[in-house]
């Protein structure tokens, strides 16, 4: 509805700038009538104009974004979201053959742009924006791949959503079999050794190519902590 709102009063814009136009250039009126027209026409002309600026706004300044980002709104939400994801990596440690040994948690929040008339992609739709990301970083024995996977997958039998891959997960079996050697590359002949099961794009288990004779692709060691 507002896309729509600021085509229209572009179009308004660009149709009485045409006709200005076309009427100061008609040799037919004399230099009075023409001084009359342009006064009459560029007074509507410019409060159009003015309107179409004033309703651009301006993206978020970073100030702006600090003071959100520090709101008792944003620390609740940012608790919140902490907590569940703490909640969801204990029950991994609790519930498969995986030990804990790190948590890495970034959280980012981003300012929203300035109206956007044309492509828009919905960051004119809010101040600020807040990202999180987890990452836990578990170890198992790389001799019991099979049995680690799988206990990953009785898990997910008992848990649910907590740990979103089960033995209905027909690729997971495959990857099971894999290791155990009762079947080839689970993503076809010559892909090799797989190093993750997705569900979505919310949650990825990923580990180490054990495999000998791979290219040993190794899961990447966690960066530096961002700036406050």
């Amino acid at each position: 509805m507002a896309t729509t709102f600021w085509i229209v009063i572009l179009v308004l814009a660009v149709l009485l700038a045409t006709t200005t136009a076309t009427w100061l250039g008609s040799p037919a009126l004399s230099r009075q009538q023409r001084s009359w027209i342009r006064r009459v026409i560029g007074f509507p002309f410019t409060v159009v104009l003015m309107l179409v600026l004033a309703a651009c706004g301006r993206a978020t300044s970073e100030r702006t974004v600090r003071k959100l980002a520090g709101s008792p709104e944003a620390l609740k939400a940012r608790q919140e979201a902490e907590l569940a994801s703490r909640d969801v990596i204990a029950v991994w440690a609790a519930e498969t053959p995986l030990r804990l040994g790190l948590v890495l948690l970034e959280d980012v929040c981003v300012g929203g742009s300035a109206t956007e008339l044309f492509l828009p992609t919905g960051s004119d739709r809010y101040k600020i924006k807040y990202m999180m990301s987890v990452a836990a970083y578990f170890g198992a024995d790389p001799r019991r791949m099979a049995d680690t996977i799988d206990g990953v997958l009785s898990a997910g039998d008992r848990t649910g959503l907590r740990v979103p891959f089960n033995h209905e997960f027909h690729y997971a079996r495959t990857v099971v079999d894999y290791y155990r050697g009762k079947t080839g590359d689970p993503q076809g002949p010559g892909t090799g050794e797989p190093t993750r099961l997705s569900r979505g794009t919310i949650l990825t288990f990923s580990w180490d190519q054990v495999r000998s004779g791979n290219t040993g692709q190794l899961i990447e060691e966690p960066g530096p902590c961002s700036p406050p």
